[in-house]
């Protein structure tokens, strides 16, 4: 019996915790995909323009290597305010899917978006706490 016990414990804490999730901050600029799938920066100075064309904005950290990542949970609109801006973004990392799910927003160390704020506002307005993300 301890000789299926151990290993069933063991096969079950692996499938509980993603192996490829991982706690981190990443800096980088945000950028339109497009532009980054292209190889481009997104023009300085011409932000409304770019923002009215993409539809998706990335946290872009290495322009030389192509890395960026996508932050599902956040809202289009707030990425797009950040755009062609320095930020750092705390959250879960996962590799496979080069994603991250943010936690906490910073531009020039200062924090401008997090899931508690968002929840805080959405209370105040609504009058519920949102549902469970």
């Amino acid at each position: 019996m301890k000789k299926i016990l151990v290993p069933m414990i063991i096969g079950l804490v692996f499938m509980l915790v993603p192996v490829f999730a991982i706690g981190a901050t990443l800096t980088g600029s945000i950028q339109g995909f497009n532009c980054v799938t292209q190889g481009k920066i997104c023009p300085i100075g011409m932000e409304d323009p770019v923002i009215a064309v993409e539809n998706v904005f990335v946290l872009l950290v290495d322009a030389a290597k192509s890395e960026y990542y996508f932050v599902p949970n956040v809202d289009r609109g707030i990425l797009a305010r950040h755009i062609n801006q320095t930020v750092a973004i705390t959250g879960t990392v996962n590799s496979k899917m080069k994603s991250i799910k943010a936690s906490e927003i910073s531009v020039a160390g200062k924090k401008v978006w997090s899931v508690d704020l968002e929840d805080a506002i959405y209370k105040d307005i609504i009058g519920v706490p949102p549902a469970a993300k």
